[in-house]
């Protein structure tokens, strides 16, 4: 027998909690889900994040790298698109069509983490 995987949740270092915690929630529709001091725990549907406050945490975008801590894949990527774009959010690239079969979406944090939304062609 293999075990089989029931879920993921992504876990984020940042040096300040609140305006990362709301920026989630305001701009990319997540919800609380628990509180916990120095911890946000956040949801939409079946996406699940941990945001932990780190004082000394090096955010993502002053590291100068240029990977992607989640892909996350959704029944329509450009209704998810047309919600979120706006003030406030940094889309890299809006929702194309790829080679492999994806239609993807890139969004950058205010800290500069890099998420990947995509809908199956």
């Amino acid at each position: 027998m293999t075990a089989k995987m029931t879920g993921s949740t992504y876990v984020l270092a940042v040096p300040d909690l609140a305006p990362t915690a709301r920026w989630w929630t305001e701009c990319m529709g997540f919800e609380a889900w628990l509180d916990v001091e120095g911890w946000a725990f956040l949801r939409r549907d079946n996406c699940y994040l941990r945001i932990g406050e780190c004082p000394d945490a090096i955010l993502p975008r002053d590291l100068g790298d240029h990977q992607y801590f989640a892909y996350v894949e959704l029944d329509d990527v450009d209704a998810y698109h047309a919600e979120i774009a706006g003030p406030g959010v940094d889309i890299i690239h809006p929702p194309e069509d790829r080679p492999w079969g994806m239609r993807e979406m890139a969004v950058r944090t205010p800290d500069g983490h890099r998420i990947m939304f995509a809908t199956e062609l």
